[in-house]
């Protein structure tokens, strides 16, 4: 099984994170944030992992950005961790998702060379209580710590919701689909990643 758990306490936030690459799209997600708690549901439930976050303290009185940024850290990490050398996966994953009048899209890498692609028209509006522009910065941390080159669009939309929930969804989708093991070998004709 490709598992994984991390803790990371900080001044700021501590944050506990258990994934399980082959789960079955069952999850814990308490971080103190609602919209931010359905984007993890979602990106879990896509992915087909299992994911428990529990963050016991953040320092929201500031605002969310800590919150977001460091969970995107942990996850990063867990992921890294479950997914080992990466040897027998796919390694790539692409999937576009339709959320009424928004388009979103996503291709990655899961190659040890993280890098972070985004392009979305999320300014500074809030979603309930979560901060949209905070997206990006939780796909940077994430990517970075996960090892994977990632890039993210919003083709269209005018919905915020459904424009970060699309790219939520289509990172689920290419994770998993990057994750399949289909052999023993790592894909790479470097013959490491």
């Amino acid at each position: 099984m490709r598992t994984a758990h991390i803790d990371r306490q900080t001044k700021e936030t501590s944050i506990s994170v258990s994934l399980n690459i082959d789960g079955k799209a069952t999850n814990e997600i308490h971080t103190g944030i609602g919209f931010f708690d359905h984007m993890l549901n979602s990106l879990s439930t896509h992915a087909g992992f299992d994911l428990n976050i529990s963050v016991p303290h953040a320092d929201l009185e500031v605002d969310g950005h800590h919150l977001v940024e460091d969970t995107g850290i942990v996850l990063g990490n867990a992921f890294s961790d479950a997914i080992g050398d990466k040897s027998g996966i796919a390694r790539y994953g692409y999937f576009y998702i339709p959320m009424d009048e928004s388009l979103s899209f996503c291709s990655l890498d899961i190659s040890g060379r993280p890098y972070l692609v985004f392009d979305a028209p999320l300014q500074n509006g809030r979603i309930g209580s979560f901060d949209a522009c905070l997206t990006e910065e939780f796909m940077r941390a994430f990517a970075v710590h996960a090892g994977i080159t990632l890039h993210l669009r919003v083709l269209y939309g005018t919905n915020a919701h459904h424009m970060v929930e699309g790219l939520f969804k289509a990172l689920g989708h290419s994770l998993q689909m990057a994750c399949i093991k289909n052999g023993d070998k790592i894909l790479s004709t470097k013959g490491s990643l």
